[in-house]
């Protein structure tokens, strides 16, 4: 499980691997946050020399996953769990190494909290798109997003559909059937490359996703498709319900739903109604 934590409102990688119960930290980012260097990668290329020549077991031990960077792709990035963190911030000298190490141990608690009490975890998400600078309105419709997301995707793997790339080509489907683009050619709109394209939804597109989405659950519930060719005749089946809606909606306003606008313009929004 990707995701994004904040430590002062400075965004940190991380990777919660299930099986191990564990998170991972990109280094980079947290030695960042620790020397405020303009070039932190660079520091920890220099710091893992060091620590290399010292002998350090904790550059051996460090592993490396595929996060997303600022340009939106995905690369192979030194990742560290909170033992091998603790560790390295002896190695840095940093004013802000004892909160972090609080801030370190609240986040596996945190983690333990939200696997007994699931609700935990929405409230976080929550706190966390309000400090990213998202209205209550919208993330109230993107909580309840992933909700829906999370019930069509448990009936796909109860339909034997396969993650990846059968998950990535229903879903597809469905957004070419609501928004008559395909993901790529809805990102394209956006001016996104690797981002979440429901992070950068408008209310309305994230109700008609929605509609999409648990239309599709309920017709494959009734239908029980058998393998991917059904699932995709059902997948169409939901996007078209929802886009009949969009066309329903803008004949009645005379606007466009399928929106450019992006996060970015979305939080500029949020600004702008403040300071009417």
């Amino acid at each position: 499980m990707s995701n994004i934590k904040l430590f002062e409102d400075k965004r940190i990688r991380t990777q919660y691997n299930e099986d191990e119960e564990m998170w991972y930290f990109s280094i980079v980012d947290v030695v960042g946050i620790l020397t405020d260097s303009p070039k932190p990668g660079n520091y920890w290329k220099v710091l893992k020399h060091r620590l290399i020549k010292e002998g350090s077991q904790l550059v051996t031990d460090c592993n490396q996953l595929k996060m997303q960077s600022a340009d939106g792709k995905f690369y192979n990035t030194d990742v560290a769990s909170t033992e091998q963190l603790l560790r390295l911030i002896q190695s840095i000298p940093s004013p802000k190494a004892e909160p972090f190490k609080q801030w370190l141990a609240k986040t596996g608690y945190e983690r333990i909290e939200e696997i007994q009490d699931p609700e935990k975890s929405i409230d976080r998400a929550m706190e966390n798109y309000l400090k990213l600078g998202y209205s209550k309105d919208w993330i109230n419709q993107r909580l309840k997003s992933i909700e829906v997301r999370k019930e069509l995707t448990d009936e796909w793997e109860n339909r034997g559909v396969k993650k990846g790339q059968e998950f990535a080509t229903l879903t597809d489907i469905i957004t070419k059937g609501w928004s008559e683009k395909t993901v790529k050619e809805y990102k394209k709109l956006k001016g996104l490359k690797k981002e979440n394209l429901r992070d950068n939804m408008t209310n309305l597109e994230l109700v008609l996703n929605m509609l999409a989405e648990a239309t599709t659950t309920e017709i494959s519930k009734e239908k029980k498709p058998k393998n991917i060719s059904e699932n995709k005749i059902i997948a169409k089946q939901g996007g078209t319900i929802a886009g009949n809606t969009r066309k329903a909606i803008e004949a009645k306003t005379g606007k466009k739903v399928v929106s450019a606008l992006n996060a970015k313009g979305l939080r500029e929004s949020v600004v702008k109604k403040k300071l009417k």
